[in-house]
């Protein structure tokens, strides 16, 4: 584990909000906003713990809306399909329609109605622990820079990163994987079987929209494929870096823009560089935790992960990834 001039261990730098750790350039107001959100019968949550699939599944859901068509600008991903704790809850009133709105929340302090439809997506904890590091360590606002995985590892098993505990967001959602309006999906199922999985999203999203997908092949595909892990880091990573590349002063004073984005990229320092817009997409693989994890790493982790899912069934989600 790499330590500083003092001799102190590295960690990234978050806040705390009311008791919740949150990126630092959030706005506390944003994400006070979102937790009173009242949700509308017609919104659709997609709600993941951080690196778990989180843009992969608001890219199909989004797809699927737009009969296979993706964003063409990053404003319109971020204002269509909107990082509630980022952009606060004036972004679920002012976005088009339809629509998802997106969570890092436990289900205790998601804006929950019986009327409302949540996509939950889990992933295994080991590759999301390594995409989580690598995301802490490309983004300037965690100042994590000089960190190592040895480091980012000890704050992923003590609960400590942005977002709270790995296993009580997981836990708390499985809890309702049967609720008839959730959907509890892991990443590695989308991995496995992406048609099938596409099929059965559209599905829980309505009735119309998988009817569209049966009668039309093309649509379909033009899903796929625009939701796809290349199209992604092509595609969205340009938008991504150019958005967040507007001057200070357009970003503002565009009406269009939520104040929590105006917080987060129209500040005075930059929360994003070129290396955390073209890397935010990264490998989008299951099983690269074995290029990181040293034995200890994995026996402590596979000690945590077998004490906290015991008498569960989380233990077959993963049987062959873990």
């Amino acid at each position: 584990m790499s330590t500083n001039v003092a001799g102190k261990k590295i960690r990234p730098r978050y806040q705390d909000v009311d008791g919740w750790r949150l990126p630092c350039q959030f706005s506390p107001e944003a994400f006070r906003s979102t937790l009173a959100y009242k949700p509308r019968p017609d919104d659709l949550f997609i709600v993941t713990y951080p690196k778990c699939g989180t843009t992969w599944m608001q890219t199909i859901v989004s797809c699927i809306f737009r009969r296979g068509q993706p964003f063409q600008t990053g404003l319109e991903f971020f204002s269509q399909c909107p990082f509630l704790e980022m952009t606060g809850a004036e972004a679920a009133l002012t976005m088009k329609r339809p629509g998802a709105l997106k969570v890092h929340l436990p289900f205790h302090l998601t804006p929950y109605s019986p009327e409302t439809k949540y996509i939950f997506v889990a992933r295994n904890p080991k590759d999301c622990c390594v995409s989580l590091y690598h995301h802490t360590k490309n983004i300037p606002i965690f100042e994590f820079t000089e960190g190592d995985f040895d480091d980012f590892f000890e704050v992923f098993i003590e609960g400590e990163t942005d977002f709270g505990d790995y296993f009580d967001n997981l836990l708390s959602w499985y809890e309702h994987r049967n609720d008839p309006n959730v959907l509890f999906i892991t990443y590695e199922q989308l991995q496995e079987d992406i048609r099938t999985n596409v099929l059965k999203i559209a599905q829980f999203m309505g009735s119309q929209y998988k009817e569209a997908l049966d009668k039309d092949e093309k649509i379909l595909k033009d899903v796929i494929l625009n939701s796809s892990f290349k199209f992604m880091k092509g595609r969205f990573s340009k938008q991504f870096a150019d958005f967040a590349a507007l001057p200070r002063e357009e970003i503002q004073n565009n009406p269009d823009i939520p104040s929590g984005l105006k917080t987060l990229f129209g500040g005075e320092t930059k929360a994003f560089n070129d290396d955390s817009t073209s890397n935010f997409v990264r490998k989008g693989i299951v099983g690269d935790w074995k290029n990181y994890f040293s034995p200890m790493q994995n026996a402590r982790l596979m000690k945590k992960y077998r004490e906290r899912t015991a008498g569960t069934d989380i233990p077959n989600l993963w049987g062959n990834y873990m």
